[in-house]
């Protein structure tokens, strides 16, 4: 099921499950997981795309493995807050996850995760050719722990209101 705001994400999630962090491009789809407690953020790996099938079977493999309880999808929106082509792109994207699983999905503003991602890599002195191969898992994991901070507040901000 696809929800609308970080909160009913959170409240559908199972409890004691991780949770994946996708940033999805035209050629890749990078993958972040969680811890079970929903603290930390860890790239994994990119998936190089094909069809929508193929990348299906390859992420739901990775959920699976992993127990995974819920995706927080990057939704890359103009800098103005507009959405464009990309974004509809996205939006369809989880709209045919939803069909194949009932897994909870989010989306989560992605401006400048790539941006933040290469930044963390040039200071780790990463050379090229390795910014290109784990730059869409990094942005993934940046996607992610935004989402988890949010979680997080939400969750102390609920125990301070009891």
């Amino acid at each position: 099921m696809i929800h609308d705001g970080i909160a009913d994400f959170a409240a559908a999630l199972p409890p004691g499950r991780a949770v994946a962090g996708l940033d999805l491009g035209e050629k890749t789809l990078g993958v972040a997981v969680s811890d079970r407690g929903l603290a930390v953020a860890t790239p994994l790996r990119t998936i190089r795309r094909s069809k929508f099938t193929a990348d299906a079977v390859s992420l739901f493999s990775i959920l699976d493995e992993r127990e995974i309880g819920g995706i927080v999808l990057g939704l890359p929106r103009n800098m103005d807050g507009s959405e464009g082509p990309r974004a509809q792109s996205t939006r369809a994207f989880a709209r045919n996850l939803a069909r194949l699983r009932d897994s909870p999905i989010v989306f989560w503003d992605e401006r400048l995760s790539t941006v933040a991602a290469e930044r963390a890599l040039l200071e780790a002195d990463a050379t090229r050719k390795r910014r290109a191969e784990v730059i869409d898992h990094v942005a993934a994991s940046y996607i992610l722990q935004g989402a988890l901070d949010r979680i997080r507040h939400l969750r102390l901000a609920g125990e301070q209101a009891e």
